[in-house]
């Protein structure tokens, strides 16, 4: 978020001043930061797939240790 409102900053200065390098320097770390909060939120969702994923592979582990416990 940070890098977003810098690049906003550069940006709007880029534009007041007319060096469309600041403002296109500014839109680059804009992009960057969105960039960067989609990787961090698709890390996120995966590893919260991952745990979902393996809490349900140790619950069906269980059931079955139960059901061999039973069989006896």
């Amino acid at each position: 978020m940070k890098d977003e409102i810098k690049g906003k900053a550069e940006e709007i200065k880029g534009k007041v001043t007319g060096d469309r390098s600041e403002e296109l320097k500014g839109k680059a770390h804009q992009a960057e930061d969105k960039t960067r909060r989609a990787v961090r939120d698709i890390r996120d969702d995966v590893k919260e797939g991952a745990d979902k994923a393996k809490e349900e592979h140790d619950r069906e582990r269980e059931a079955e240790t139960v059901r061999e416990r039973r069989s006896w």
